[in-house]
């Protein structure tokens, strides 16, 4: 299989009065104006919710409350490790090229239909202005995913050298364990790669 060649997304201008422009401010306003959101823990395939929430406020206006989110413990941190070793095996024994699918999808859903939510959301919950909130949520994420695809093909095709009447070969295994990844909050790009890439 030959993954597409993985091009860095280009950054959209924004001009006012575009279509560009006119159809993320929308989607701010929306998401701004819209009845408070609740946000769960996601483990494995359960979502959770606890008693314990915390308000979630953009930087800019710590007045307006966005929503509320499930605040964890470590029984939930427990579970999400149980969870992740428990699906360890299946996304492992996948094919390659299918595990490279999703990723690849992700980026296509996240350049089209997803691209406004994603850069409004970003705008709203880390204060960033159109261009930062478009580098960092929609483009330099779409790059991650796309280029992370071709990374994993280019790292299987490295093989050792083979001498006359042996043959030596790599097999590529999938980490034996998890990772616990602690994101920043504030670059939206970075928080789904570290989740995403290992």
């Amino acid at each position: 299989f030959q993954v597409p060649v993985a091009v860095n997304e280009p950054v959209r201008a924004y001009k006012p009065g575009t279509e560009d422009h006119t159809n993320l401010i929308a989607k701010y306003r929306e998401m701004y104006n819209q009845d408070p959101i609740e946000v769960p823990l996601y483990i494995g395939d359960q979502r959770v919710t606890t008693a314990n929430k915390n308000a979630m406020t953009p930087p800019h206006d710590h007045q307006k409350v966005l929503g509320h989110y499930s605040v964890g413990d470590a029984s939930h941190v427990e579970a999400a490790i149980d969870a992740a070793m428990n699906a360890r095996e299946a996304w492992a024994n996948l094919p390659w090229e299918q595990r490279a699918a999703v990723f690849l999808r992700a980026a296509d859903l996240l350049a089209g239909p997803y691209r406004d939510k994603m850069n409004a959301a970003t705008m709203l919950a880390q204060s960033k202005n159109v261009f930062q909130a478009e580098i960092d949520a929609a483009c330099e994420l779409i790059d991650f995913f796309k280029f992370n695809v071709q990374y994993m093909t280019q790292i299987y095709k490295e093989q050792p050298e083979s001498l006359p009447g042996m043959w030596n070969r790599l097999e590529y295994r999938p980490l034996e364990g998890f990772v616990f990844a602690i994101t920043p909050f504030n670059f939206t790009s970075i928080c789904a790669n570290l989740c995403a890439a290992p």
